[in-house]
Formats: C-alpha cells, sequence, structure tokens
C-alpha cells in the first residue's frame, strides 16, 4: 500500500498521551502514534503493503490465549460475527507472529493496559491504517474488553493499525456510540471512538497484573507478550 497524505498526517502528531476533555476518564486515551513506513524496516519490524484480506470463516468461533514472558495465560474471546476485519486483522497479525515479544508498552492502573507496538514506544505501526468498526453489542462495558488504541479519524479515515489495549473498567466514553445509542460523530477532532473486538474470558488475573508503566518516563520495558495463540471452535 503506498504511503498517502493520511500517514503523513498521522506522523505529525508526536504525543504519546492525549489530555482532552474535563472528567478524569475523559483525560486517559488509548492513543496510537504511528511513524509511516513502507515495505521491510531495517531494523527487522514486520511491514505490509496493505491492510490483510478478509480470511476468517464466518462459522467459526476465535479465541487468542496470550502466553506472557511471565509464564501467566489469558484468553480472549474474539468478537468475529459483530466486527469481521477488525477480528480478521487481529487473527492475521498474531498468526504471522507480529505480537511475539511485544510489550504492554503504556499501562494506566485502574484504566487499561496497552500492547501491540512492535517498537515499544508506542510509535509502531505495520504498514497500514484502517477504518473503525463499530456493533451496538460490542461496548466497553466492563473489565477486560479488548479494543483498538488510535489516533482518531483523519481526512475521513481511521487509524487502527495493531495497538489494542484492554481494560480494568467500564469505559463507555471510549464507545463508538453515545449513551442514546446513537452514532457518535468520530470525525470530530477529540472526539473519543475505539472499536471493541472481543472480551477476556479466562485469566483476567494476568492482566490485572500487568506493570503499570509510562512510556514517556519509564526507565524499564514493559511486560512482554511471549506468543498469541489463535485457536477456532
Amino acid at each position: 500500500m503506498k504511503l498517502t497524505k493520511l500517514l503523513l498526517m498521522v506522523a505529525l502528531v508526536i504525543s504519546v498521551v492525549t489530555f482532552t476533555g474535563c472528567g478524569k476518564d475523559e483525560t486517559q486515551k488509548p492513543v496510537a502514534t504511528p511513524v509511516p513506513t513502507s515495505g521491510e524496516a531495517s531494523s527487522g519490524y514486520k511491514m505490509y503493503d496493505s491492510v490483510p484480506s478478509l480470511d476468517i470463516d464466518a462459522n467459526k468461533d476465535y479465541f487468542a490465549e496470550f502466553a506472557m514472558e511471565s509464564g501467566g495465560k489469558f484468553t480472549v474471546d474474539l468478537y468475529e460475527k459483530l466486527v469481521p476485519v477488525t477480528v480478521n486483522n487481529f487473527v492475521f497479525l498474531a498468526r504471522e507472529g507480529f505480537y511475539d515479544g511485544v510489550t504492554f508498552h503504556r499501562v494506566i492502573e485502574g484504566f487499561m493496559a496497552q500492547g501491540g507496538d512492535q517498537t515499544g514506544s508506542g510509535s509502531g505501526n505495520a504498514g497500514y491504517y484502517f477504518d473503525n468498526e463499530f456493533h451496538p453489542d460490542a461496548l466497553h462495558d466492563g473489565p477486560g474488553v479488548i479494543s483498538m488504541a488510535n489516533r482518531g479519524v483523519i481526512e475521513g479515515r481511521g487509524t487502527n493499525g495493531t495497538q489494542f489495549f484492554i481494560t480494568y473498567k467500564e469505559t463507555h466514553f471510549l464507545d463508538g456510540y453515545r449513551p442514546d445509542g446513537t452514532s457518535k460523530e468520530c470525525a470530530v477532532p477529540g472526539t473519543s471512538c475505539h472499536s471493541v473486538f472481543g472480551k477476556v474470558s479466562s485469566g483476567m488475573d494476568v492482566v490485572n497484573s500487568i506493570s503499570p508503566r509510562d512510556p514517556s518516563a519509564s526507565d524499564f520495558q514493559g511486560d512482554v507478550i511471549r506468543s498469541v495463540l489463535i485457536m477456532e471452535k
């Protein structure tokens, strides 16, 4: 996929943490700050030319088992029937080994744990982006929800890629819907819209034990994901 003006604009946003809104929760957002790159990076990072083709089987149920370097494991029930494009993206990356050795680089105690950046800095990507995908039955309705981190909608395009986060509590202000069920205007600057694509079904204690980390201040590496195994039923 050729680099576009979208990628160049995203690159201008260099802050890892965005502070907007008035409430305590609204000042914390799971953000991704991608640096556009094309082709195989000289550092060995995995890069792709386009969004993965839709290859998951709609008749199957998909689960992701995260194995941490610490020895703990947790399983996520993926919402392949509600948000197939987003789940397909995650399944593709996991099967490519993209997340092997990647850290939870930004972890805010009592809010969420963010990972999926192969650089470990919050500035990584895989060479492509895709649009938000929402479903009224896929909401940030409690602990253990897995959702896409992004930089918002830029020039009408989504900025979802590889980075994701797992919630520690209900965070409906991150939904793509208002409390009355109507769709948010996600293209409005400062509006939080994140695509939920699954929920932790077992091992939430492991998620709760992930070390808090501020990527702009911490002098230690975040907790490492050894592997993500995709299972079908």
